[in-house]
Order: C-alpha cells, then structure tokens, then sequence
C-alpha cells in the first residue's frame, strides 16, 4: 500500500460570506447557516482549477520533501476543469516539470478516495514508488448563482497529497450505486448537424437535496463501518475521521448514527463550503499543519458524490 508523505492545499483569495450572498439571492446568513453549517466561502476569481491544484502539489511536494522527478504518478480529481481535455494532473505536471503518467479521476465527490484506492493499486503491483494526488475543483462555475437552495453550498479549492512506499493505508472500499436524478452536473450542449435536436442546457449543478441527504448519511456511516471492519479496528478504535464537507447537518447525522464523539470529526466547511473532491484533501492539510495527527493515530476517510459513488478508508499515521 502506501503512506502518506506530504500534504498541501490552495484556496482563492477572494471570501463571499452568507451576508454578500443575501444581496444577489434571496437568503440570509441564519437560513444558510442552519441548514449547512457554511457561513463562508472562497470563490475563484482568477484562480482556475489548474492553477489552486498547481499551488497544492508544490506544497505537499515541498513538505515531503520530494522533488518532481522523483513521482511516478500524478492522479487529478476533479469534475468542474476549465477544459474538458486536458485533465488538471496533465496541467500539474507541466507546471510542476514532472515527466510521470498522468491522468484524471472522474468520481464526483468521492474522487480524493477513488484516486487513493488507484493510487494502492499502483503501489501494490510494485509499478510506483512515489505518488501525487491533486484534487481541485471550482464548483463557482457550474452552481447556479439564481438558486439560493444550491449556489450558497459550493465553495472552490484544491488539496494535494504526496505518498510513498509503506503499510499505513489498513483499508479501502468503494461503492458506486447508479443513479443519475439525485445530483450531478449537466453537461454543455454541442451543435452537430447530424444529431437529433435536444433541448439546450445550462451546465449548472443540480441536487434533489432531500434523497441526497438520505443517501449520504448513509453511505458515509456504512462506509467507515465497513472499512473499519476489514482492518479489523473497532469504531472506537478511530481516532480522527476526515468526511466529505458536504453540510454540517449530514456531518452530525453520520456521528449520532456511529455514535462517535464529535470531537473526532476534522470539519472545515464553515469556512470553505462543499468543495467536492478537494474537501478532504484540503482539511486534511489544515489539520496536519496544526498538529493534530500523531504517529500511530487511526484515521478514517469517508465521501459520496454523484453517480451515486461512495467511499471509506482507514490509514494509520
């Protein structure tokens, strides 16, 4: 498997608060905040998901002490690129001057576990040493900035992770249960001759918000029960969980239903909203540089997303 030798994040500078979203839609700061837990964000203004994921790889690359020569890999995460092609890991490794393979993930919000679980099976077959997973997103441009039920979630962001040869990762699970109504993101209408006229379409965000939140509380609670188990940790065994920071109050739901103290949960959403893939890797950045992690302390990583996909994982610091 593998072990986590650096981390890193980037966030755009510019901050929209609940307040200065009041003024283009119609919502509040306590209407937001007590149905998300968000009362800030950062929003992309001349940063691009290329450029905030460049920032966060010379970060983690920086604190683990690697050089760019020296990666095997690079894994993108992201759904919200400014092309559809090239992916950001290409765009990571011509900034960064690596010459490895690179390619993106498409997972939705379980991207940062997805790339993981490659990046484990890289690590396995004995075909890397070294590894980098970028995950940058800016869900600025596809939230729909008329409807105040979705544009007040979505923050933009990237975090990045530098990994190595070691036995820390304890446990990995994916899950993918296919649905298409739920949440996604609309795709960009093309004008081809040939094709049977469809209607146009806003590539705007959308969410059944109510089935979302059913779902997620339960994919996230499975999914750090499951991967518990096949590490052979008991729950109370966990030290830190890093979840997905997609609302607050699924956040609170998923720790009642495991009954784990709160105080266990790295939650960063009040100041970056849902950053989709990015959230993990970002708080756990955050919380790394603060100290919070010591060595032999038990870790637990869970998400969802659209697909619907969902995933958990326990590593060992």
């Amino acid at each position: 498997m593998f072990k986590i030798l650096g981390t890193g994040h980037s966030l755009p500078e510019k901050i929209v608060t609940n307040d200065d979203l009041s003024k283009i839609v119609d919502t509040s700061d306590e209407w937001i905040s007590k149905r998300t837990g968000i009362r800030r964000r950062h929003i992309a203004t001349v940063e691009t998901t290329s450029s905030m994921g460049i920032e966060a790889a010379k970060n983690a690359l920086e604190m683990a002490g690697v050089a760019p020569d020296e990666l095997d890999l690079i894994l993108g995460t992201t759904g919200t690129g400014l092309n559809v092609s090239p992916g950001v890991a290409c765009s990571v490794q011509e900034a960064i001057g690596a010459s490895c393979l690179s390619f993106d993930i498409s997972s939705a919000c379980s991207g940062f576990i997805a790339a993981m679980d490659v990046a484990a099976k890289y690590f396995g077959a004995g075909a890397v040493k070294k590894v980098l997973i970028v995950s940058s997103e800016t869900m600025s441009r596809y939230a729909d900035w008329t409807d105040r039920s979705t544009c007040v979630l979505f923050g933009d962001g990237a975090g990045a992770v530098v990994l190595g040869e070691g036995d820390n990762l304890l446990s990995i699970k994916l899950h993918t249960h296919g649905n298409t109504e739920y949440v996604g993101i609309h795709g960009a209408r093309g004008n081809c001759p040939f094709a049977d006229p469809i209607e146009a379409c806003n590539s705007f965000a959308f969410m059944n918000g109510q089935e979302t939140y059913k779902y997620a509380i339960g994919a996230m609670s499975g999914d750090i029960v499951e991967a518990a188990e096949l590490a052979g940790i008991p729950l109370e065994g966990i030290d830190h969980i890093i979840p997905h920071q997609a609302n607050l109050r699924i956040i609170s739901a998923t720790q009642k239903k495991l009954e784990i103290p709160m105080e266990k949960f790295c939650v960063g959403i009040e100041d970056m909203g849902n950053t989709s893939s990015a959230s993990e890797p970002i708080v756990l950045d955050i919380e790394n540089r603060r100290g919070r992690f010591k060595a032999g302390d038990i870790v637990a990583f869970t998400a969802f997303g659209a697909g619907l996909t969902d995933g958990g994982a326990i590593y060992r610091w």
